[in-house]
């Protein structure tokens, strides 16, 4: 199955080349976005209280209750999900407003526990949410690798490749042990034996 790009109302950035073969979702303000970079989305979606421009001809729309316990892009995530997309990206979703920022956080962390993959990305940062698994990360230049514990515990935490290794350590979500690490290799490996683990590549 195609992949799933969803253009949230973050700050504006690049959406990524990968919408040319996605199934793309614009969320609200994510709308406004995609029209100046000429992106045609398959689906919008939002209380529209930050847009409200004509929507896209030829594209499905959810109109959302500005009363609601999802933002707009929770609701888009579920969706997503709920059609069968395991592999999301969300793009404009850093930036701007701090409570929305974490929002969409908690949204990847969401996607992960339903077994799906999740990254938010921008220009400076690359974001994703692993759950009980491992992952391989390429060396990128410029770039920290930062880990940080979703859940209250993150148990048997490994690090292979990396300045600052680690071995079957504990991370809690009150103390950021994992910040601002280096690759000592091409490639280094994250493992976490049990817990949600956020894993955040930033420019330097």
């Amino acid at each position: 199955m195609k992949p799933c790009l969803i253009i949230s109302g973050g700050r504006q950035g690049p959406i990524p080349e990968l919408y040319k073969n996605s199934y793309v979702i614009a969320c609200d303000k994510g709308v406004a976005y995609a029209q100046a970079q000429g992106v045609a989305p398959d689906l919008v979606m939002g209380d529209f209280d930050s847009y409200g421009g004509p929507l896209p001809q030829g594209a499905e729309a959810i109109r959302l209750p500005p009363e609601k316990d999802d933002t707009d892009t929770m609701f888009a995530v579920k969706t997503a999900l709920e059609r069968g997309f395991t592999d999301l990206t969300l793009c404009c979703a850093l930036g701007g407003r701090l409570d929305h920022l974490y929002a969409n956080l908690q949204a990847a962390a969401y996607a992960a526990g339903q077994g799906a993959r999740c990254v938010i990305a921008d220009e400076e940062n690359w974001i994703t949410v692993l759950k009980d698994g491992s992952m391989l990360l390429p060396r990128r230049e410029g770039f920290s690798l930062s880990l940080f514990a979703v859940s209250d515990t993150c148990q048997g935490v490994t690090v292979t490749g990396a300045k600052y290794p680690l071995k079957n350590a504990v991370l809690t979500n009150s103390f950021p042990l994992g910040v601002s690490n280096e690759w000592a290799e091409e490639e280094a490996v994250v493992e976490v034996r049990e817990g949600t683990l956020l894993v955040i590549l930033s420019k330097l």
